[in-house]
């Protein structure tokens, strides 16, 4: 008579069972990650080839604009002293009658001309003076310059206008979820591999391989920096950095109350960046206070220089005049440096230093901010500094073209070519429910993510070659 097996000896299938069961999960979570940065990549990859070469660019702005400037820029010959600024101002006027100056940036390189913010028949211009003679050197609308338009490029695609600078802040903001989602695709799901994941293999030319790892492989090695890079230049933008500055004001991680040395931070409505040129990010939120106007005699642009000399100001610096009775000069610098960042508001007639926000008094979050702006720019290091972004720059646009390259290849007729979509349900909710979270941390990715969802459901779906095409 047979005797029957136990319970826990009948079923030597569970283990393989249960195996097969995880592996589809896996594979489940790996379409629905692969289906998003497919789509994303397909939407956003000619923007970023835009953002990618324009800001390759910029950051040889000093380079570009030295050479093609350098008569404007730089003076014929190097004197002893430079003129006092107020005698520069007077000679300027003079010579170009109905000139109404509004700043002047005193320059610390011997060789460099002092630039003056003018305004010339109703119209803004930049004149360029040497600073040993009072003469100008040629004036140009900064709007126009060279590099003004790659960084109209880079920032509102060249069109200009609110919504070209929304769109490129959405590119940017998917273009981080891009590169977090490449990663997970990326992660070696067997016995990690040297040639694949961190070296490309490059035997087989024009293959889909080959373009596979033009696209993986430099996205590893540059994810960090084009992170860095694109989280940095995210306090420019419109909704984020908004957010960004509340979250650093609110947090008292961006100036402190104790910046301002006159007490407690003023009631204003007006801030450093309406009245004042080149500003630190973290001080172009700062509340401009107002001079004690009664009759007295504003100080001059000389007064004004030897204020910022003596508190150690280090140049280039611009002096922003007042424009009204009861306004201020402003002094901020116009360094590449952020440790040598200031801003001070002086009152015009007393002469009494009414702000001085420093590098050192910004908050964590502030100072973070700072040099990641001057890294994004390249001026945080110098020329390796350049070199690096350029290399960030050149590689994005690497993994871009190779993606659409990829794609072509494993196209079909007919279709988009997209992931098939993952068998489970609940996976493809989960993945969406943690892209919603990333839309919230970035309003305008959650805002595109309720619109796709909602041409999914009352659109795509509903239409037989449309669902065909997009494999919905």
């Amino acid at each position: 008579m047979m005797r029957t097996m136990p319970a826990e000896q009948s079923s030597p299938t569970k283990p393989a069972v249960k195996s097969k069961t995880s592996a589809g999960v896996r594979q489940s979570i790996y379409q629905s990650v692969w289906r998003w940065h497919f789509y994303a990549g397909i939407i956003f990859a000619p923007f970023l080839i835009i953002l990618a070469f324009s800001g390759a660019v910029y950051l040889f702005k000093p380079q570009i604009e030295g050479y093609l400037y350098k008569d404007m820029l730089t003076v014929r010959e190097v004197g002893t002293t430079p003129l006092a600024p107020e005698s520069i101002v007077g000679k300027i006027v003079t010579a170009y009658p109905g000139t109404v100056i509004s700043s002047i940036t005193l320059d610390s390189n011997a060789k460099s001309s002092y630039k003056l913010s003018v305004t010339r028949n109703g119209a803004s211009t930049i004149m360029y003076v040497d600073p040993y003679t009072g003469h100008a050197l040629g004036m140009m609308d900064s709007s126009k310059t060279f590099s003004a338009f790659f960084k109209k490029m880079h920032s509102e695609l060249v069109i200009g206008g609110t919504f070209a600078n929304r769109l490129v802040e959405l590119a940017a903001c998917w273009a981080i979820i891009l590169i977090l989602t490449g990663l997970f695709l990326w992660w070696p799901r067997s016995k990690a591999a040297i040639w694949g994941t961190i070296l490309p293999r490059l035997s087989k030319p024009g293959s889909r391989l080959f373009w596979r790892d033009l696209h993986a492989v430099p996205a590893f090695w540059l994810s960090l920096v084009l992170l860095v890079i694109i989280a940095s230049g995210l306090p420019w933008s419109g909704i984020m950095g908004d957010q960004i500055d509340k979250v650093a004001n609110s947090t008292n991680t961006n100036t402190p109350p104790f910046a301002y040395s006159f007490g407690a931070k003023p009631d204003s409505v007006t801030v450093a960046q309406d009245i004042a040129e080149d500003l630190p990010w973290a001080a172009e939120n700062v509340p401009v206070p107002a001079s004690i106007a009664g009759g007295y005699v504003p100080l001059s642009l000389n007064d004004i220089a030897g204020i910022a000399d003596e508190q150690q100001v280090i140049k280039p610096y611009t002096i922003t005049k007042p424009a009204r009775e009861t306004g201020v000069f402003t002094v901020s610098t116009a360094s590449p440096h952020p440790s040598q960042n200031a801003t001070l508001h002086i009152d015009q007639y007393s002469g009494a230093v009414l702000t001085d926000v420093r590098f050192a008094d910004y908050g964590i979050m502030a100072k973070a901010i700072s040099y990641g702006i001057a890294f994004h720019e390249g001026t945080l290091f110098g020329p390796a500094n350049q070199l690096l972004g350029l290399l960030a720059c050149m590689g994005l646009i690497l993994v871009s073209i190779s993606s659409y390259v990829m794609w072509r290849k494993r196209k079909p007729t007919r279709k988009l070519g997209a992931p098939a979509k993952p068998k489970s349900t609940k996976i493809t909710i989960a993945v969406l429910i943690i892209m919603l979270a990333c839309g919230a941390l970035m309003p305008l990715v959650g805002l595109s993510i309720l619109m796709v969802i909602a041409l999914d459901l009352f659109i795509l779906r509903r239409i037989k070659s449309l669902r065909h095409w997009f494999s919905v």
